[in-house]
């Protein structure tokens, strides 16, 4: 066997070993979806606040359970869209979408998102909600950051950012919601299009 045969034989085998431990059919296009989905959403909970006549709100006021199904509307339609778009990828790619690796990444990504989701809920519940967007955006950068060794290496960067965010909110905690559109809204769309033109094109 020639070295340039043998190189081809390792390249191939480190790219199965790659598929098998990694998935790769996460779409940029979802991440810019996601984002816009959140640029609107908080679009509607600003104005829903801004008629409210308060600066605050109640946790069981009317205007609170509307923005709460706000954040729901746009959490599923987020999930929906990368569902549907990493379809669309992996047959692209002649790739199954429900794999090992897929399975990994999904666990790796909820374990932290649902731990953080639960607090969040127990210290809204409690009326200890001054900190609510620096939570999730923390909680969210470490559900990133877990699940990036499972997937496209990128991922972990764009984790950090909502950490560092998350913490920067944190100390300025009445820009909340500015963190949280730039976090989950602007960020997502910057993240989207470098990898729908990195790796989707």
């Amino acid at each position: 066997m020639s070295t340039e045969e043998y190189l081809k034989d390792i390249t191939e085998i480190k790219d199965m070993m790659s598929k098998s431990s990694r998935f790769f059919s996460l779409s940029g296009l979802s991440g810019i979806m996601a984002g816009i989905y959140a640029l609107i959403g908080a679009a509607v909970a600003y104005y829903l606040v801004s008629i409210s006549g308060r600066a605050y709100l109640i946790l069981d006021g009317q205007i609170f359970r509307y923005i709460l199904l706000d954040l729901i509307v746009v959490a599923l339609l987020s999930v929906i869209t990368a569902i549907i778009l990493s379809m669309r990828k992996a047959k692209k790619n002649d790739e199954t979408l429900w794999t090992g690796a897929s399975r990994r990444l999904l666990i790796a990504f909820l374990i932290p998102l649902v731990t953080g989701g639960i607090y969040i809920m127990i210290k809204i519940f409690t009326h200890h909600y001054g900190l609510t967007g620096s939570l999730m955006l923390i909680f969210y950068g470490l559900a990133l950051v877990n699940a990036s060794k499972y997937t496209i290496g990128n991922v972990k960067y764009l984790g950090y950012i909502e950490i560092a965010l998350g913490l920067i909110c944190a100390v300025f905690p009445g820009y909340g919601f500015w963190f949280w559109v730039l976090g989950f809204g602007v960020m997502h769309i910057i993240y989207g299009s470098l990898i729908y033109f990195k790796h989707d094109r």
